[in-house]
């Protein structure tokens, strides 16, 4: 197995065949698989299979099943579209945002295989290159430490509200009722047990609050991290007291 990662080994060499067969083509045909099946529909030889080549001959372009993955996942980096370069900070995340909610309804399996670390590809890196731009050199952010707790942030709401998204239509296509159907099944023990009194809040919940659709959900939510991220990053918003005295200095170690 080579040492260099899958983006800087070159293709092997074509050779004449019936089957032209390269990595672009590899990771198109994989992906089509997943978006029909899931992650658990992606293999070396179902892969090989979908493009009539034996699966011996991927194996010159592709190592393993991670570098597969990786190659898909930085694939779909690729279709999301970067907001241009000083586009004003928050419709530039909110554009990220979104762009990222549209390519894992496009792609579902693409959320699996995001968070823990960063993705290596060309087109994932750009995207971490764009999304740390939006912020980067303005007043509000002096610190590379400022930019990346933001982006962080607005990324991890992004890849939790996905993932909660994603998994709700799994589990409709899974059980074939859809929402309204698992809520009428359901509904009558919850009156039972809102009507005991002890969950006030769920009442006014499942009563009261305005059940708007994912979108909608989506766009509040990020409203919500966007206006935090404003309000800890406007100067005129904090109080004296918030900024942090010097720290005191370390005692000298003990002597042995």
């Amino acid at each position: 197995m080579s040492n260099e990662l899958v983006w800087d080994r070159p293709e092997p060499p074509s050779k004449p065949s019936p089957t032209p067969l390269s990595r672009d083509l590899i990771v198109e045909a994989a992906i089509r698989l997943a978006d029909e099946g899931g992650l658990d529909e992606v293999s070396l030889r179902k892969v090989a299979a979908a493009l009539n080549a034996g699966p011996m001959r991927l194996y010159g372009y592709i190592e393993t099943k991670d570098e597969l993955l990786d190659l898909m996942v930085d694939e779909v980096y690729g279709e999301i579209a970067l907001p241009e370069p000083g586009t004003e900070w928050r419709t530039a995340l909110t554009r990220i945002a979104h762009g990222m909610r549209a390519a894992a309804k496009r792609h579902p399996w693409f959320i699996d295989l995001l968070g823990g670390r960063p993705h290596r590809g060309p087109n994932s890196l750009a995207h971490i290159e764009a999304s740390l731009a939006t912020l980067d050199d303005r007043p509000e952010f002096p610190t590379i430490d400022d930019v990346l707790g933001a982006v962080g942030t607005v990324m991890a709401f992004v890849h939790g509200a996905v993932r909660n998204e994603i998994t709700e239509a799994r589990d409709e296509q899974a059980s074939g009722m859809t929402e309204e159907q698992w809520q009428a099944a359901s509904g009558p023990y919850m009156q039972r047990m809102l009507a005991t009194g002890r969950f006030p809040r769920l009442a006014r919940v499942m009563y009261d609050a305005e059940h708007t659709n994912a979108a909608s959900w989506f766009d509040t939510g990020l409203s919500y991290v966007l206006d935090g991220i404003a309000t800890r990053h406007n100067p005129a918003s904090k109080p004296a007291s918030s900024v942090s005295a010097p720290s005191a200095p370390s005692p000298a170690p003990a002597g042995p």
